[in-house]
């Protein structure tokens, strides 16, 4: 086991190059990076980010090998991916599966035809050795490592994450998916995700996050570059349920060319504090991007989450549905960007934000920022924030169904556009998650 812990430096931060055997390049961007997370504030909008950067262990590495058959896996590692079940949703739901454990991935396969095909589907280390070329190319292109503090410390740690190429005119029928797991103590994780879909393809990718609960913190800022090619698609969907200790601190952006599709469905419902916000850059003339989300809040819990879309290109269309609730004194705040731009003419958006408070002790906030830079573009944006109805509640109690079910049942039913989005199975696992939450 090769571990690097606290009291991060630039010497540490080489120590992680040279023991990954990476190129000279990469060595020295991790250096530039470590300097510029030195010289970077934390942002200056958002709840207030109150981080002991010493307190982390930055490399954790429990296994030798990259492993494609599970019984190879080390048995506790295996059985942790067994219980959440995700060793059963491959068998039954997917094309091709990773998973991660601290700091690099431990077992990662896909199906033979998907190989037949020239999908590549591999994690980010392997595509940085086998696949140097295409990595250089899209690496560090959309989100730069110099953009915040954390972009910057990803630059510096990075470790792991999923690396996705679709040539063109490929197919995907089921879902690709990671997961990734922080299961140590004062863990940091540091994924990098580079996903290329190509002209004419298409690809749903799923991502799943956990992390047991300790009483000090742990650290998760990764970073999420996505490429969408002419007429290609991608829907990237993500259930993350990160313990209470966790900073969840993410930079996902997705670029989108000409007729292009870019999906996120973005489920948040654990963390300590969340800071989230998909991002698309409709670059392509009639570029389409959407975001679904929903936000959860309970006790000692900041969900600080939203998405961007950057309208770029004439006839492009954007959508942001966001759903947040809030109880236990927990404080769920929608922040958003809709910039529609001077050539991005017959151009829509649409922003509708709807949130539940459950008490008096909770909150929420909508913080947007919307701007219009042509007369021949519509932005519309539609927010809601309230209570339970209690004719609703009333409804169902007077059918015989108990006050705490028929809670249960309001709020999934105002969840519903954000799972039905969602494949079944992992519909049933949300419902299970949001059951214990209220």
């Amino acid at each position: 086991m090769k571990v690097i812990k606290q009291s991060l430096s630039e010497n540490k931060v080489r120590q992680i190059s040279e023991y990954k055997k990476e190129p000279k390049w990469m060595t020295e961007f991790r250096i530039k990076s470590f300097q510029k997370f030195l010289e970077c504030k934390n942002p200056k909008f958002g709840p207030a980010l109150n981080i002991d950067f010493d307190l982390f262990t930055y490399y954790k590495k429990v296994t030798d090998s990259v492993k494609n058959k599970w019984e190879d896996v080390k048995k506790d590692i295996q059985e942790t991916f067994c219980q959440i079940g995700l060793v059963d949703s491959e068998k039954k739901y997917l094309d091709g599966v990773g998973a991660q454990f601290e700091s690099e991935v431990v077992y990662h396969n896909m199906i033979q035809e998907l190989v037949e095909k020239k999908v590549i589907f591999c994690d980010t280390d392997t595509a940085l050795k086998e696949y140097p070329k295409l990595f250089q190319k899209y690496f560090n292109k959309l989100v730069q490592y110099d953009e915040n503090k954390y972009t910057a410390l990803n630059g510096a740690v990075w470790s792991g994450g999923t690396f996705i190429y679709v040539p063109p005119n490929t197919k995907i029928e089921r879902p690709l998916q990671s997961y990734f797991r922080i299961n140590s103590k004062n863990m940091g994780q540091f994924e990098r995700t580079i996903i290329i879909v190509d002209e004419g393809s298409t690809l749903h990718y799923m991502e799943g996050c956990t992390a047991p609960t300790y009483t000090t913190d742990a650290l998760h800022a990764a970073v999420v570059e996505i490429y969408v090619e002419k007429n290609a698609k991608c829907r990237y969907t993500t259930i993350q349920n990160w313990s209470n200790d966790v900073y969840n601190l993410v930079t996902k952006r997705a670029i989108v060319e000409e007729n292009g599709t870019m999906e996120w469905i973005d489920g948040n419902i654990g963390s300590k504090i969340n800071m989230k916000y998909p991002c698309c850059i409709l670059n392509g003339k009639g570029a389409i991007g959407n975001c679904i989300s929903i936000a959860v809040a309970t006790e000692n819990q900041i969900q600080d989450a939203g998405a961007k879309m950057i309208h770029l290109a004439s006839n492009t269309k954007s959508s942001i549905i966001s759903k947040s609730v809030a109880s236990k004194g927990g404080n769920a705040t929608y922040r958003g960007t809709v910039h529609i731009g001077q050539e991005a003419e017959n151009s829509f958006a649409s922003v509708k934000c709807d949130t539940i408070i459950l008490d008096d002790i909770s909150k929420s906030d909508t913080i947007p920022t919307n701007i219009v830079s042509n007369e021949t573009s519509f932005l519309e944006h539609e927010a809601t924030v309230s209570k339970i109805s209690k004719d609703k509640l009333f409804y169902l109690m007077s059918r015989g169904i108990s006050e705490e079910k028929a809670k249960e049942l309001i709020i999934m039913g105002f969840m519903d556009r954000f799972r039905e989005e969602l494949p079944m199975e992992y519909a049933v696992e949300l419902n299970h998650l949001l059951k214990n939450y209220f």
